[in-house]
């Protein structure tokens, strides 16, 4: 019987009291403070206001308002709902509301637990700006268990808090380190080269214009797409297809349209590094440009122009001459004088398709930590709202995450492929490539077919499930047994550098998967079920032929081209018609080098956080039947 199992059954074995958050605690209102308020009285204890970057600090002053613990809410504006906790001296705005728990059967900390999960419900998101004023938050329902009951639960989720703050932290600055990586290639791909020539973007633009002001109270949820110069820093990175605002054209006296293939300053910033931020649309909306806003237009290809704008060498052509004060200004003129190189448009198609890729690679919400860092606080939801849920039937409300997870995992192991696919890619077209037919690169030949009397001794024997399981084969991953004779020896022997192929199975899906020998292993033979692909030329490294074979195009491949009776069954007849890329030996190395790090952090992101967040899981699932069982007391 775990520890809070013992403090319900002699705490509160038939159910826990429900009381309102008024009946809890005495609400209060903070006042208004100024940005010169704030700039005037500037000290050293805290202002907290309504966002929710930085615990929602806004400043600090020579006094306070409030000394001690206490919950504070966000009551209006977009964030509307967020409660947090504070302790200490500290003060808030007018858009906060204070709880000062004056229950001694109530700890502040379950309170703040407790309120972060119902709080946002009773947010009021009708017309106008979202609400939640103190009237409503003091009608607010709550379990309240015994004391030792709750702290309990604080215990276990502060706990499970700091793990997740950790993680998060650890894969944020991971993160940061893949963008760095990044913005080196970037700036190595796009540098100044010899045949390359150097132009002012004056010289290539057809037109530069200013956009026209778009206020933040004339933003609507319908009407024309927008972009206001600050979402340029905040919510386009290099390139979109979609705005994500909207205005009514009456609001907009002198409108000024971008369209596809436009590239968008913002020409005012907080930053000297920061200024003139540039973004390239290529969506296919007409749309409105804010104030603040520059358009270029050009014939260039723009994702190409919006990477070599991003780079350092550009930044500090945006920023020279420009001083550092509230606000920092660009123009016109400052713009037309940057200076980028200029290769033919089909140099700028392949440049740019490298850089997306990379970028994609480093920052995707699917295949990168972001994904992780998300998938981080959606657990952290998950166990919260397990451990606060108590339904008043005496049930516990049961969410959809156990699915969700089941679902990310099957889809994990389904993409992992795709990413080598897409790095595979990436480096090809850097370097460039010759495609043959495999038939040109390879002998084929299908291998033993014994009786089981004849294994269990003799020389290594490679299996089909060796060939299904490791994209890579060494020695010591052959287990396998089998008497063979000389003259099959001779004929079936193996060698490094042969690419293995299953080659018969109950599904298309089943044949065709590939494993490489990476080792010279003596005498040893395969099984009848899978094909062996000899190398007969030295143009292929065997860890190169690992990662082609093991690509989505090679799979699409095999599944269309196989053949279907009873089974399906795969030929080194059809294998040979496969058109392979081929880049030097030298190249081929670099990808290899490239990929083996890629793997090596795919593997490590699909089996170690994965696997650690299960672990997580069962250690709370037994939380997750029994924590909050509670059962409302009879009226």
């Amino acid at each position: 019987m775990s520890r809070l199992d013992e403090l319900i059954a002699e705490f509160c074995p038939n159910g826990v009291e429900y009381r309102k958050v008024g009946d809890i605690a005495n609400i209060s209102r903070g006042k208004v403070m100024s940005k010169d308020y704030l700039k005037e009285n500037a000290g050293e204890y805290p202002v907290y206001s309504s966002q929710t970057e930085n615990e929602g600090k806004l400043g600090a002053i020579t006094t306070y308002m409030f000394d001690g613990e206490y919950l504070t809410w966000t009551t209006d504006g977009a964030n509307a709902g967020t409660v947090f906790y504070r302790s200490g001296k500290f003060s808030v705005t007018n858009v906060c509301g204070v709880i000062d728990n004056t229950s001694q059967d109530v700890n502040t900390k379950y309170l703040y637990y407790v309120l972060n999960r119902e709080a946002p419900h009773y947010v009021n998101s009708g017309m106008g700006n979202p609400k939640l004023m103190s009237n409503v938050m003091a009608r607010i329902n709550l379990p309240v268990p015994p004391l030792e009951v709750q702290r309990e639960i604080v215990r276990v989720l502060d706990s499970f808090t700091l793990l997740t703050a950790e993680l998060t932290a650890e894969l944020t600055a991971e993160l940061t380190a893949r963008k760095k990586q990044y913005e080196f290639y970037r700036d190595e791909l796009l540098s100044v080269k010899k045949d390359i020539p150097i132009v002012k973007l004056g010289d290539i633009a057809t037109e530069f214009y200013r956009g026209s002001g778009i206020k933040r109270d004339e933003v609507t949820d319908t009407g024309i797409p927008c972009v206001r110069y600050g979402e340029i820093y905040t919510t386009y990175n290099t390139w979109f297809d979609k705005c994500v605002s909207y205005t009514k054209l009456d609001f907009v006296k002198s409108p000024k349209y971008f369209e596809n293939g436009d590239i968008l300053f913002a020409i005012t910033g907080e930053s000297v590094e920061d200024i003139a931020k540039s973004v390239a649309y290529i969506g296919h909306e007409k749309c409105l440009a804010g104030g603040d806003i520059v358009v270029m237009k050009h014939k260039q290809n723009p994702r190409y122009l919006a990477h070599v704008l991003a780079t350092t060498e550009a930044r500090m052509q945006k920023s020279k001459g420009k001083v550092k004060s509230k606000v920092v200004h660009s123009n016109v003129p400052s713009i037309k004088e940057i200076q980028i190189p200029l290769p033919p448009l089909e140099v700028q198609e392949k440049y740019a398709n490298v850089l997306d890729n990379f970028e994609a690679i480093c920052t995707d919400l699917n295949i990168g930590l972001p994904a992780e860092i998300e998938a981080r606080q959606k657990q952290y939801e998950y166990y919260r709202d397990l451990l606060l849920t108590f339904a008043e039937t005496g049930s516990m409300i049961v969410t959809d995450r156990q699915t969700d997870r089941q679902t990310d995992r099957q889809t994990d192991r389904q993409t992992d492929r795709q990413t080598e696919l897409n790095a595979i890619k990436l480096i090809q077209y850097v370097f460039g490539y010759v495609t043959l037919p495999m038939g040109s690169l390879f002998d084929f030949r299908n291998g033993l077919s014994k009786g089981k009397d004849f294994f269990g001794s003799g020389i290594p024997f490679i299996r089909y499930t060796d060939v299904y399981n490791n994209r890579f084969l060494k020695e010591e991953d052959i287990t396998a047994l089998v008497e063979c004779t000389p003259v099959e020896i001779e004929k079936l022997g193996v060698h490094r550098g042969d690419v293995f192929f299953t080659r018969t199975s109950e599904t298309a899906e089943d044949i065709g998967w590939s494993s490489v020998m990476l080792d010279d292993i003596g005498d040893c033979v395969f099984n009848g079920f899978t094909i062996k692909a000899t190398p007969k030329t030295n143009y292929l490294l065997p860890e190169y032929c690992a990662y082609c074979f093991a690509t989505e195009d090679f799979r699409k491949y095999v599944t269309s081209h196989c053949a279907f009776t009873t089974r399906a069954s795969l030929t080194g007849k059809t294998i040979a018609e496969y058109q392979l890329a081929i880049p030097s030996m030298e190249k081929q190395q670099e990808i290899v080098n490239v990929l083996n790090k890629f793997h090596s952090l795919c593997n490590d992101l699909s089996t170690g956080l994965p696997a650690e967040i299960e672990a997580c899981q069962k250690q709370y699932e037994y939380y997750r039947d029994k924590l909050l069982s509670f059962k409302e007391l009879p009226k």
